[in-house]
């Protein structure tokens, strides 16, 4: 029997696993959760086209090819998909595209995507041929048969059906056109971004332009893809970077504002390397005026560094939340399944006296802790997963 409680504790433990992904996984701070992406429903799809709507009736003349088979000059009909540019809209990550922008375009075009379990098109929104050859670019870069996991219908978990390699051929493409003038071009190449693991996202650093992408975290039209933008602002570097990210971090601490840290955090650790470990041990870890969504941005900057084990070494993150581990015990199991998949095992012995004192409350928390210990391969985890054990001692 499921009981309310039991689905708080699945709830729970998915915030904690989602929370500190691997470095498999999308980057968890720009990734903004359960959501499929432009790029994702076009890696799904086995048809794409830019095509002309002929009587806005659900007929469309085929203008450009961008994946699978077709003849330019076909016509698809499809009752009910009806885009005039006017309606073509689509909203990603809270701006809206394909809108006001469609109407100015010369010519009435939309892209479309065609899925082969329903058999059915659907409009992303509208799309000047002038991007054909940057889609076509794109869709070549998914090339392995593995397609997304769906754990509800419209709904994927992770980007970790792109292989590595295919990640490093997709980020370059998708850099050619972050804030492009077409706004789906945008929205797409914003979104695979934003599931980028932060690993590959690194790589862009020749690409970067440092005072660009400063316009871009202070435009307040752009601020749901701020996070992304002061994360590639770290990796961009330069004076103007450092000060920018001083003064942001600065102001955060001084208002308690949590909304941006983790972001701010993480490029000010790729800016400044491991030695900056040290003061964020110290300011948000060591320090119990501290309120939890600024404890929680310190580890999110910390856990993207961890996967990516470049310039912050994933060893000095492990120590960082051990660090964490010993100055605020309730909040232990917080990194305990991340450790775990570092198999970074080193932390068995906290993490039996914190079972065995019981300092944490939260069931999610005690139930990563004890799966840590169920993992870890030293015998003092198998004796505190024995309930006759300190009877015995």
């Amino acid at each position: 029997m499921v009981t309310k409680a039991s689905v708080r504790l699945l709830v729970s433990l998915g915030c904690v696993i989602l929370a500190f992904a691997g470095n498999a996984q999308a980057c968890a701070i720009c990734f903004s959760g359960l959501v499929v992406t432009p790029g994702q429903r076009l890696d799904a799809a086995d048809q794409a086209v830019i095509a002309t709507p002929v009587d806005g009736q659900g007929r469309f003349r085929v203008m450009e090819i961008v994946k699978g088979d077709g003849t330019v000059g076909d016509i698809l009909v499809q009752p009910g998909l009806v885009t005039p540019v006017a309606e073509a809209v689509m909203s990603v990550d809270g701006l809206t595209v394909g809108d006001g922008e469609a109407a100015k375009l010369d010519r009435k075009l939309v892209l479309l995507f065609h899925d082969k379990v329903s058999e059915k098109w659907t409009s992303l929104g509208a799309m000047s041929v002038d991007f054909a050859g940057w889609l076509r670019q794109l869709a070549q870069t998914k090339q392995s048969a593995e397609t997304p996991k769906r754990i509800w219908p419209q709904l994927t978990l992770t980007s970790s059906y792109l292989t590595d390699a295919e990640w490093r051929d997709r980020i370059v493409v998708v850099a050619q056109q972050l804030e492009s003038p077409e706004p789906l071009v945008a929205a797409i190449a914003y979104g695979e971004l934003s599931r980028a693991p932060y690993a590959v996202t690194r790589l862009l650093k020749p690409q970067l332009d440092a005072a660009k992408l400063l316009t871009w975290t202070n435009d307040p039209r752009l601020a749901s893809r701020r996070s992304a933008y002061t994360l590639l602002l770290g990796i961009a570097g330069g004076s103007g970077a450092v000060v920018a990210l001083e003064q942001q971090i600065g102001a955060a601490l001084a208002t308690g504002d949590a909304n941006n840290l983790s972001a701010l955090l993480a490029a000010d650790l790729e800016l400044r390397g491991a030695s900056r470990v040290d003061w964020l041990e110290t300011t948000f870890f060591a320090d119990h005026q501290r309120r939890l969504p600024e404890i929680q941005a310190a580890l999110l900057a910390l856990s993207v560094h961890g996967g990516a084990d470049g310039t912050v070494p994933r060893q000095r993150v492990i120590e960082a939340y051990r660090y964490l581990i010993k100055a605020r015990k309730p909040m232990a199991g917080f990194v305990a399944m991340e450790l775990a998949d570092w198999e970074a095992w080193d932390a068995t012995a906290d993490y039996v006296a914190i079972i065995r004192s019981k300092a944490v409350r939260d069931p999610a928390e005690e139930f990563a802790i004890l799966s840590y210990l169920q993992r870890s391969p030293l015998t003092t985890a198998q004796a505190a997963l024995d309930p006759s054990a300190d009877q015995r001692q």
